[in-house]
């Protein structure tokens, strides 16, 4: 078995994994103390200790770094599941409002004073031809007589 420890607040709350007979509790700095199964360690300081019970012959040790704060608040997994849950349909929601309203903002001229509208298309000069695809001049013809024309 192991050790079970129960954290709520500023109190620790160790239960022992020997189950027989009387039960005591060692922690450095403090004087030994007898109880049943659990000890209970109020307001704690979140400082590192090594915890001790022991039971007749047998004795158990566990090294204690337990984070305590005194403004924490416990949720159970219900509420936990109700906020992501919440958070998850806002967004969602927040999403489909910005697609809606960006989407019939497409198709629409600008009004602003500051941007001039363009006028009718200019076309644009035609490509630099490509070296290896000049046209044939009148006197390099005999250079390509040896291809043969295929027909598309």
């Amino acid at each position: 078995k192991e050790f079970l420890v129960e954290i709520s607040g500023t109190v620790v709350t160790i239960t022992c994994p020997l189950a027989e007979g009387s039960i005591t509790w060692e922690l450095p700095g403090r004087k030994p103390a007898e109880s049943g199964e659990k000890y209970t360690i109020q307001d704690h300081d979140s400082s590192p200790v090594n915890v001790t019970c022991a039971s007749g012959a047998k004795t158990r040790e566990m090294y204690l770094n337990a984070r305590v704060c005194t403004n924490c608040e416990e949720l159970d997994a219900l509420a936990v599941t109700g906020i992501i849950t919440a958070d998850l349909l806002i967004t969602l929601g927040v999403l489909i409002l910005v697609y809606y309203f960006s989407k019939d903002r497409k198709g629409r001229a600008s009004s602003s004073p500051g941007i001039r509208q363009r006028g009718p298309k200019m076309q644009r000069p035609p490509p630099v031809p490509n070296p290896d695809y000049e046209p044939i001049r009148k006197g390099q013809r005999e250079l390509y007589a040896g291809l043969q024309a295929r027909g598309f």
